[in-house]
């Protein structure tokens, strides 16, 4: 999930997209880089936004499995997504387990994306969950409930 050196590296001093009041830098793009793992599935769901932001399709398939949905089309349809939306902010409604002790958890939320000229928001409870459901293993963002 490495990637090039210079990924980000104009907007690493700016906020954070997640809205996480730190900057890029030291909130999501160590793991945008492949430098660290999410701690926590909120702090995956808040890397995942920003990896919307940031058209960061590689971090964006990597950090959710889909066995069902071809590599390629999965890519397409993200690319087209990112594309077509501007995110303009992420609130955190809800976080329930998802610890850094927890195998599983969840995260309601509430982005607010600009797509063909109208405001708009998205709320949903993410489910996450370690991979393998290894208490080592990384967070993975599994699907909406």
């Amino acid at each position: 999930m490495a990637r090039a050196a210079g990924f980000g590296s104009s907007k690493s001093r700016e906020p954070c997209p997640c809205l996480s009041g730190m900057s890029y830098e030291r909130c999501c793009q160590p793991l945008h880089l492949g430098e660290q793992w999410a701690a926590t599935a909120e702090q995956l769901m808040r890397s995942r936004y920003s990896a919307f932001a940031f058209a960061d399709v590689d971090y964006l398939i990597a950090t959710h499995p889909d066995a069902a949905t071809p590599l390629l089309q999965r890519r397409k349809e993200l690319r087209k997504n990112c594309r077509e939306a501007r995110w303009l902010g992420l609130k955190i409604k809800a976080v329930e387990a998802g610890g850094v002790n927890d195998l599983e958890g969840t995260v309601t939320f509430e982005a607010t994306f600009a797509a063909g000229g109208q405001r708009n928001v998205m709320t949903e409870t993410s489910l996450f969950q370690r991979k393998d459901r290894d208490p080592k293993g990384h967070w993975l963002y599994i699907k909406p409930l």
